[in-house]
Order: C-alpha cells, then sequence, then structure tokens
C-alpha cells in the first residue's frame, strides 16, 4: 500500500539535492568557521556564499540576515529581542499566529487583532489598537493551518502613515513589522521591501531543507537583543559555533523553492481546487475554512459537520494517509484550534476539521484515493 503524505505545512522531506550540498560541511568539511586556519577559512567562506545566496532573494544586505536553529528561534528572537529593548512598549499581533510567536509576545503587554470568518487580518481593528505604545506588529506571511494570505503591504502602508504622524507628534518610539514567513517560501514573493517588513522569520524544514534550519532577517537600525549571548557569532544576535551545514541547507533549499515556485505554485492549484470541488460535491454540507481567493496553492482545510477529525485521521492514517487536524504543535497538545476560534468557529466545529497539505511529490491519483478513503469513513 503506498503512502499518501498531505502534511507538508508541518515538514517537507529534505530534497536530495540539499542533502549533497551539506554533505561535504558534515562529513569533511567539519571546521569552526571562526577557527583560524585555512581549512576553516574555508569553510567561513562557504558561510559567507550562503549569507549572501539568502540575501539576494530576500533583497537585503549580508550582514541583516541572522541563521537560526529553525522558525520557533526566529521568531523568539524577533519578539523577545525587540520588546527586551524596549520593556515599557506593546507588541501587537495577529490573533491567528504560531505558539512559538504567541507565547513569548505573551509575557509583554500585548493585544491581538482581529480576524474576519476567513482568517484575513481586520485592519481597522489593527488602526484602533495601534496606540503610541506600540513598538511591534506581527502579522504572519500566510496561516499555517488554513491557508489565508494576510495582506501585509496594506499593513505597511498603515504603519507607514502613523510613523509618519508619530513623527509629528514627538514620538521617537520606533514602529516595526515582523512578519512569520515560513509557510510562504515555496510559493510567494520574498522580497521585504515590496513586502514593507522590518523582521522576517523563514525555517527551513517547511522548504524541503533541513530541520531546525531558519533565519530572521533585520532590518539594519533595528535595536534587537540577543537571546544567545557568548561567542558573538551572528552579528552577536545568535552566539554559538555555526551549524554551517544546516546554513548551507538552508541557503539551496531556499533557492531552488523560489526557483520552482512559480511552477510548483499552478500545479499546485489545479490540484487543490481539484480536492476542493470533488470534496462539494462528493460529501454534504462541508465548509472550506480560510479564504478561497487570498490561499496558500497547497492548502485544503476542510470541516466534516458532526464527525469527529481525530476518528477521520486514524482511519486515513491505517489507510496509508497522513494528515492532520491543524498545526502540528497545537495537535501534539491535544488543544482546540486557536485559529479557527478567532475566526468565530467553536470548538465542536474545531473538532471536525481536518488539514490537507500537499506538495512536491503530491499527485492526482493521490487526491483521488483519499476522497475514496474519505468516502468509506464518513457516513
Amino acid at each position: 500500500m503506498k503512502q499518501i503524505y498531505l502534511d507538508y505545512a508541518a515538514s517537507t522531506p529534505l530534497d536530495p539535492e540539499i542533502l549533497e550540498v551539506m554533505l561535504p560541511y558534515l562529513k569533511s568539511n567539519y571546521f569552526n568557521p571562526s577557527a583560524d586556519y585555512n581549512a576553516a577559512r574555508e569553510v567561513a567562506q562557504s558561510l559567507a556564499k550562503a549569507r549572501s545566496e539568502v540575501a539576494g532573494i530576500l533583497g537585503v544586505k549580508t550582514g541583516e540576515i541572522v541563521f537560526t536553529a529553525g522558525g520557533s528561534e526566529a521568531n523568539n528572537l524577533a519578539i523577545k529581542g525587540v520588546m527586551d529593548a524596549y520593556p515599557e512598549a506593546k507588541v501587537l499581533f495577529s490573533a491567528i499566529e504560531h505558539d512559538s510567536l504567541l507565547i513569548p509576545a505573551s509575557r509583554y503587554a500585548h493585544d491581538s487583532i482581529k480576524v474576519d470568518h476567513f482568517g484575513r487580518i481586520d485592519l481597522e481593528d489593527l488602526r484602533a489598537k495601534l496606540d503610541d505604545s506600540v513598538v511591534l506588529i506581527s502579522v504572519m506571511y500566510c496561516s499555517n493551518e488554513v491557508g489565508t494570505i494576510e495582506p501585509l503591504r496594506q499593513i505597511a502602508a498603515i504603519l507607514k502613515a502613523e510613523r509618519v504622524a508619530r513623527s509629528r507628534r514627538g514620538n521617537r518610539l520606533p514602529l516595526l513589522m515582523h512578519s512569520d514567513a515560513c509557510q510562504a517560501a515555496n510559493y510567494l514573493d520574498l522580497h521585504v521591501n515590496r513586502l514593507g517588513v522590518d523582521l522576517m522569520t523563514l525555517n527551513g524544514s517547511k522548504m524541503y531543507g533541513p530541520k531546525q534550519s531558519g533565519v530572521l532577517f533585520v532590518k539594519s537600525g533595528v535595536n534587537l537583543r540577543p537571546l544567545i549571548e557568548g561567542g558573538g557569532q551572528e552579528f552577536g544576535l545568535r552566539s554559538g559555533t555555526e551549524n554551517v551545514a544546516g546554513a548551507i541547507g538552508f541557503a539551496a533549499a531556499l533557492t531552488k523553492a523560489q526557483a520552482l515556485r512559480e511552477t510548483e505554485s499552478r500545479r499546485l492549484c489545479e490540484l487543490r481546487d481539484h480536492f476542493i470541488s470533488r470534496l462539494q460535491s462528493d460529501f454534504n454540507n462541508i465548509n472550506i475554512n480560510g479564504s478561497l481567493r487570498q490561499r496558500l496553492p497547497n492548502n485544503v482545510h476542510v470541516t466534516f459537520p458532526n464527525q469527529d477529525n481525530e476518528r477521520l485521521l486514524y482511519g486515513l492514517d491505517a489507510a496509508g494517509i497522513m494528515a492532520a487536524a491543524g498545526s502540528a504543535c497545537s495537535a501534539a497538545k491535544n488543544t482546540p484550534s486557536h485559529v479557527l476560534a478567532a475566526m468565530g468557529f467553536s470548538e465542536e466545529y474545531a473538532h471536525a476539521s481536518l488539514r490537507f497539505s500537499l506538495g512536491r511529490q503530491t499527485l492526482k491519483v493521490d487526491i483521488n484515493r483519499t476522497l475514496l478513503v474519505l468516502k468509506t469513513l464518513i457516513t
């Protein structure tokens, strides 16, 4: 029985080409890039090249790229780094953020921004809560759960106008924008000037790169306190011997993801729309959650009323099909989706919902077999 993996939002397989790029730095070129001999200096040059490749894709300077051990660390560095530098200030974040952002942000003065029934941020609520004490706004680029793409450029325009107004009022507190873009790298433009962000999180394990690899873009001039102090690596923002293989794998994975994003997005949009169309025709009263227009190409989030998603997941798993009830972190804690709650849905509704996320290995035959298995499970 062929296994069908439909949980690419949780983790992607390591691309064999990326593994090949990494292997020399796991085996022979294992030297500490801070050491003072030729072999180590060559490794340092490779690390610098990887940083330059990432910077080129984001349209930034190399000194604005900080390698981290994944998206959660990058989110923590963004939130704690800014808020520790401005401890009397406030952070705003969308109500559907990942826990790696919600939990650290909740330790500071904070408020959450409402989202609508489709998971799109309420811009009027943002304006209403944007008082003179706010130093940081964090809105994810796209939802890891329901796939909705957020209007980052519109948010950036609101913040730009507010900065001008603050300057006229004599308020010198910075107003910074962070975005968790972990789900975006395979499908969306990452050029930070076009997006208007000051900080941005990326995660290698979501784009066929190595786990525990990530990046935080930090715009020049942003005052950020480090989480890890010691050796001064990563421009003093992330001390510790660099994970050279992880950084090189991350850069290669990001480069490939961005090179493939247009063709792969078109392919997955066709599969996604086929999946949604068949769900709507084959099952009664289902609901597709998230925006149907502003949506990631690989996301299908569906609610089957009066069904139990845990039972459905077990049935799918028994048939060799891997899907999810929501984010992997929420599933591990067995808690109902805070994302669906923020969108106005009940706990009962959340417990009847499944997320299918497609990827490079997904074929139409996999979607059709999944539909057949679902028909046997839903009576």
